[in-house]
């Protein structure tokens, strides 16, 4: 494994930017020039660039969908929110058509945040590519035709150009899929989801998204620990804070900031990623959440390797 891209980062629902979000970065921008003139691109961009994040830049609006890069030919794909459909027409723009390809899409659950971006990915209208959907619902295979079934959809899934297949995963077994082994793993969350564990020779990713957790659960905690050993990334589900996730909105899946760190601490994981972000967060509280983060892994450390703490935004890529 070479790379994580991450094309949806947003939790329940894709949330577009406002006018008011950018009116605010402009504002920002602009009194942070105070009158200053650039005479060179290099200039203007320098000072852009040193900004903080919530102003030169966006966490986005898609919902979830991560590309792990591999130095193999066959793409792997974790979920088909709304982010699907930048990744499709990047694959397109890439090798063209018709150059077929081997996709395989990773499903944690069935809701639709993690389902509605698959009509509009265009890999699967192309005569000749094979999208191999993997998952642990019995129901995988209903879920996908049931997105483009009238009313839902004008195309049917029928119409689909693509050879799609769909494979059924046993929770708990490593599978050898295209040079890494797969092992998927039960998380609490209504409807249930499943983490993936992507390891090859020398790297390891765990994505971990819509999964809740008890800190007085301290089983459920130490097999996630297990779950996220030395991983080189943990894509991990901080949607709430922990006051929220322990008291308000216990029981709705989700999980937070604090519980990531701690897992990937007990872990010995290298690299955390706050990952499903709340629909309702904008770009400044969601800085404010990774700076939080940081200071709470720092306070936390003791003798512990320190582990690097990102938060994930729409076209983010990690190098591994």
């Amino acid at each position: 494994m070479k790379q994580v891209i991450f094309w949806g980062t947003r939790g329940s629902l894709p949330t577009s930017i406002t006018h008011a979000n950018i009116r605010a970065k402009i504002s920002s921008a602009l009194l942070a020039a105070n009158g200053r003139s650039f005479r060179k691109q290099a200039e203007l961009d320098a000072f852009i660039e040193a900004l903080p994040f919530a102003v030169h830049g966006t966490f986005g609006g898609n919902s979830s969908c991560v590309e792990i890069v591999t130095d193999g030919p066959e793409h792997f794909i974790c979920d088909v929110g709304t982010g699907a459909r930048p990744l499709g027409q990047s694959k397109i723009a890439r090798y063209g058509v018709p150059n077929p390809q081997v996709y395989h899409l990773f499903i944690s659950h069935l809701h639709w945040d993690h389902l509605m971006g698959i009509p509009f990915f265009t890999p699967i209208y192309i005569p000749g590519n094979r999208i191999i959907i993997h998952g642990c619902h019995s129901g995988l295979e209903e879920a996908f035709r049931r997105q483009m079934r009238a009313p839902n959809f004008p195309v049917d899934y029928t119409q689909a150009g693509a050879d799609i297949e769909f494979d059924l995963m046993t929770p708990g077994k490593a599978h050898f899929i295209s040079g890494l082994n797969v092992t998927p793993k039960l998380q609490k969350h209504p409807g249930d989801s499943y983490g993936y564990r992507f390891e090859s020779i020398d790297k390891t990713v765990v994505y971990s998204t819509d999964s809740e957790h008890r800190l007085d659960d301290k089983e459920d905690l130490s097999g996630f620990a297990k779950f996220f050993h030395k991983a080189d990334l943990v894509i991990f589900d901080a949607m709430y804070s922990l006051a929220e996730a322990a008291s308000v909105k216990a029981e709705w899946g989700h999980s937070s900031n604090v519980v990531g760190v701690e897992l990937c601490q007990a872990a010995a994981a290298r690299r955390l990623a706050l990952f499903h972000h709340e629909p309702s967060n904008d770009d400044n509280q969601l800085s404010h959440l990774l700076e939080e983060t940081r200071r709470l892994e720092k306070l936390t450390r003791g003798e512990r390797a320190p582990l690097e703490i990102i938060s994930a935004y729409d076209g983010l890529t990690v190098t591994l």
